[in-house]
């Protein structure tokens, strides 16, 4: 998730664990431990966008360094505040609690997490919750506003506003949880009665909401692309299909990027020309304004014969082409009424 939501969700922790004790300290601490494994920020400052890719959410976002840095902010923090009546244990389980909860709620978004490096470089995605989706992030955010302004002393009141902003997240993401079964469950139906035959298949949400999904299905050959929305009314839905073109890949087979970035796009990704640059796009990341355009070109696209235009290569075109009639277009299409 976004870095606002994982530093308000960590103060609320902070306030539930030793907000009597420590007061507002409690909270720092807790939006501090949160944000650790985003630490992996500072890789992008000496390593190349492919190699970059892999490091992010690699092993700060392991279990490993969940125990490694949940002791040294243990140790930190107990000798910090002596005295005090918090055991060593007692830190430390709160602080890789804090990290761990950092850990799995990424797991959740499309990014993928590698929750077993450096022993295995197997990413994990729930694929069920967009990376910054204010249905999410708007409990623990008034929740932690409510504790900073909450003066010393208000003990029940600061109880009931951290269980609100973790209660009501925690709910959320249930709720996200099964809307995706039930989209699995249609698109899975769709996908028999048009006879798609495919060996990879994902579903993940549109921007900013958790209603609409995005949709591929295919194998080594091509991609079937479309959106579904969970108030569709029409038992069947129209795909896109994408050719693969891995013969495109020949003259750079040799690429140094090229491994690296197959191996982050877990295979879904599909190769074309723009203009006089061969790019490769991971279908992971949806389309730019797909759910108007559905032929529209793909949010994360990699020019492989520049890379050093490559510096921004996820954020590229998360946004590009939004404006009020797509964002428009977006809401009636999450509705589940058909864009034309």
């Amino acid at each position: 998730m976004d870095s606002i939501t994982h530093i308000a969700l960590g103060a609320c922790m902070g306030e539930a664990f030793a907000g009597k004790q420590l007061g507002r300290k409690a909270m720092l601490w807790g939006a501090l431990a949160q944000s650790i494994p985003d630490i992996d920020f500072l890789a992008s400052f000496w390593m190349d966008t492919s190699s970059n890719l892999l490091a992010h959410r690699g092993f700060t976002h392991s279990f490993l360094f969940c125990l490694i840095s949940g002791l040294i902010l243990a140790l930190l923090a107990e000798r910090w505040h002596r005295p005090h009546n918090i055991s060593l244990l007692k830190w430390f389980l709160f602080f890789t609690s804090l990290v761990f909860i950092h850990d799995f709620i990424d797991a959740f978004n499309n990014y993928g997490v590698g929750w077993f490096e450096p022993f295995s470089h197997k990413r994990i995605s729930f694929n069920a919750i967009y990376v910054a989706d204010p249905f999410f992030s708007i409990w623990p955010g008034i929740a932690f506003l409510a504790l900073l302004f909450l003066k010393a002393g208000k003990d029940q009141q600061k109880r009931i506003w951290w269980r609100f902003g973790i209660g009501m997240s925690s709910l959320y993401l249930i709720y996200c949880l099964f809307n995706k079964a039930v989209i699995d469950n249609d698109i899975r139906r769709i996908l028999e009665e048009k006879k798609i035959s495919y060996t990879r298949y994902f579903t993940t949400p549109a921007p900013l909401q958790n209603w609409l999904w995005y949709v591929v299905a295919g194998d080594n050959k091509g991609y079937h692309v479309g959106f579904r929305s969970l108030f569709d009314n029409s038992k069947s839905m129209e795909f896109q299909y994408f050719p693969r073109n891995d013969s495109l890949l020949k003259p750079v087979i040799d690429h140094p990027d090229l491994h690296k970035l197959i191996r982050f796009s877990k295979q879904f990704y599909t190769v074309e020309h723009h203009g006089d640059s061969l790019v490769f796009n991971d279908l992971r990341f949806g389309q730019i304004v797909g759910w108007y355009n559905p032929k529209g070109k793909f949010v994360f696209h990699y020019y492989l014969q520049h890379p050093e235009d490559n510096e921004l290569v996820v954020q590229r075109g998360r946004f590009d082409g939004w404006n009020i009639q797509t964002a428009k277009a977006l809401i009636e299409r999450v509705k589940g009424n058909q864009v034309k």
